[in-house]
């Protein structure tokens, strides 16, 4: 699934352009088709369809794994990619990708795609954005959130580290892949209880998670599977799909285990398990 590097990398796009696209931003729809209206998580794909054309597309942005659209006259277009989504800007003349799921036309001829394959993906319509995302919880490299304030977050979970890293209403953004990227440059263990950190240890967590998150969108993300596209993360994992690799810190070799129903990398010697009080 998409972390938030990924999404940002294609926010950014959207937002700036490349790859010798223009940017999207300041384009008029002219017409929208929904393909499969299971996509559409609100308002009807009737009311979805109808209430984007003749809008300009002001600015794009990202919110957790969330990525959003403002439009001057219909709102905030919200789209949460799961496990394969993606938004493709097709040009003028050329055909959408085959698992298109909705297509917005703008009147310069291109057209947004949300390409979709497993159809995992939704997609939201609303006037305001905090009616998708208000639940979540703060932007790990919003500078709002101090290690003091990180360790008291900390401090209320007696859950397991990993699954409450990757918990969106704990902390915005992180999954499977910079979860473990972090915790192994931390030091912690994927199964330490989180309120057994101390608060240099949680000053330890938050400033690796800023790091690799950092890197990953200097990297444009991670391109691990077909689903990824573009990014360059994935050759600095440092534990990430590396079990019975060898450590890059100490040389032990990675291992693999199951937290919280996930697949999970880590050094056993790096990342010993602290004993504490449940």
């Amino acid at each position: 699934m998409p972390e938030l590097p990924e999404v940002e990398t294609i926010a950014r796009f959207l937002r700036e352009g490349g790859r010798g696209q223009p940017p999207l931003v300041g384009a008029r729809a002219a017409g929208v088709e929904v393909l499969w209206e299971r996509t559409i998580a609100a308002p009807s794909p009737a009311g979805f369809a109808a209430r984007l054309p003749g809008a300009v597309l002001e600015t794009v942005g990202r919110r957790g794994k969330f990525l959003w659209m403002a439009w001057d006259a219909a709102g905030f277009l919200v789209v949460h990619l799961r496990m394969s989504g993606d938004l493709v800007v097709v040009p003028p003349g050329e055909a959408p990708p085959k698992h298109s799921r909705w297509l917005i036309r703008f009147d310069d001829g291109r057209t947004l795609a949300f390409d979709n394959p497993r159809k995992f993906g939704r997609t939201w319509l609303v006037p305001d954005l905090q009616m998708v995302v208000g639940h979540l919880g703060p932007e790990p490299l919003d500078s709002a959130l101090t290690p003091a304030d990180f360790h008291a977050r900390l401090q209320r979970h007696r859950r397991q580290v990993k699954p409450l890293l990757m918990t969106q209403t704990f902390l915005a953004g992180l999954g499977n892949i910079y979860t473990d990227e972090a915790l192994h440059r931390a030091g912690v263990h994927p199964q330490t209880r989180a309120h057994c950190l101390s608060p240099v240890q949680a000053a330890r967590l938050l400033e690796a998670i800023r790091a690799v998150l950092q890197e990953g969108l200097a990297m444009n993300g991670a391109s691990i599977d077909w689903m990824y596209r573009g990014g360059g993360f994935q050759n600095a994992f440092r534990v990430y799909h590396r079990a019975g690799e060898p450590c890059l810190t100490c040389g032990t070799p990675i291992e693999r285990i199951i937290v919280g129903q996930r697949s999970t990398h880590f050094c056993p010697r790096c990342q010993s398990l602290m004993k504490c009080e449940v």
